[in-house]
């Protein structure tokens, strides 16, 4: 498999995101269309796992997580960007969706828990900010990001830090 093909697979279902708002009416229709079990899930994760064993997703790590920008925004991704992380029982850094995110929950090992949410999607709606957190196993997480954009929460020192 190569990153054209796994990029095909992910055009095929941002086509059918569009334009629609990033709400929970998007969650349910994700989960319902495109939920785990389905054709369009196992085949993204199978792309996943193949993309980390061939080296070419999560190939970066800092802070015990492993993690990847694969693809930028772009006409055929309807917008999206594309990063995929690889998270064992560990909070991530805090940040928030200008525009909102599309999760993708693959656990991977144990029953894992993304945010508190099993396999399948999760949408966060524009202007909401978490520290994404796996729990009770391991999980990949493909983030789709319209237009990239995410801001990471920056650490502000508190009067006991001076």
């Amino acid at each position: 498999m190569s990153q054209n093909t796994f990029r095909q697979n992910l055009a095929r279902v941002t086509a059918e995101i569009g334009q629609r708002p990033l709400d929970a009416a998007l969650d349910q229709w994700l989960n319902a269309e495109h939920g785990a079990g389905s054709a369009s899930y196992l085949a993204l994760r199978a792309d996943c796992l193949r993309g980390v064993a061939e080296g070419w997703l999560c190939e970066r790590e800092g802070g015990g997580i492993r993690y990847g920008r694969i693809f930028k925004p772009a006409e055929d991704l309807h917008g999206f960007s594309v990063d995929v992380v690889d998270m064992q029982d560990i909070a991530g850094p805090h940040h928030s969706h200008p525009l909102g995110e599309i999760d993708l929950i693959l656990p991977i090992e144990g029953e894992a828990l993304f945010d508190g949410r099993p396999a399948g999607w999760l949408v966060c709606p524009p202007g909401s900010a978490h520290r994404p957190t796996v729990s009770q196993g391991r999980a990949l997480v493909l983030y789709l990001l319209p237009e990239g954009r995410i801001d990471f929460t920056r650490n502000t020192p508190t009067k006991a830090d001076a």
